[in-house]
């Protein structure tokens, strides 16, 4: 677990909201504090949709961001800051894949990784990303828990995403 903060709010908070980067990060749970405290839980009602819906979206146990994107959006628009706001990505299966494989990763599967995730935190105006993972086993090597931090923050940079470690 490796803790970044973000310089510039304005452009990532552009870029989470406005643009299409993270869309592909799986959504485990939203809060937004502004006139109220909103919280979203990211798990899809697969009541609410029919199998053959649920097939034709493509949809799993998570929503995506890009579907919860405009909602959560407008919770926070306006001409207030949100007082607050985090948000817990979990890596969907490409982006899963796409780690492992360009880490050449070979001593775990995509199977055994129960989740990585990117926590974003806005308070008292800072906002940091902070990784996490969990594998499906025990195991006393950090070593993918590293990679994964050093992953999360390539990404982050490739975004044009500017941070220090905290």
């Amino acid at each position: 677990m490796v803790a970044y903060q973000v310089e510039e709010l304005k452009a990532f908070t552009q870029k989470l909201f406005l643009g299409g980067e993270f869309d592909d990060f799986l959504v485990k749970e939203v809060n937004i504090v502004t006139f109220n405290h909103f919280t979203i839980d990211g798990r899809i009602r697969h009541g609410f949709y029919t199998e053959e819906e649920r097939q034709a979206l493509g949809l799993g146990e998570f929503s995506s961001w890009k579907l919860l994107r405009p909602v959560c959006f407008s919770l926070i628009k306006g001409r207030r800051l949100p007082e607050s706001f985090r948000i817990d990505f979990q890596a969907g299966p490409e982006r899963v894949e796409a780690f492992l494989k360009e880490r050449q990763i070979l001593s775990v599967s995509k199977e055994q990784i129960t989740g990585l995730y990117l926590h974003i935190r806005y308070e008292e105006g800072k906002l940091s990303c902070v990784t996490g993972m969990s594998l499906s086993f025990f195991t006393l090597d950090k070593g993918i828990e590293k990679e994964w931090d050093q992953y999360a923050g390539m990404v982050l940079r490739g975004m044009g995403i500017l941070w220090e470690n905290i």
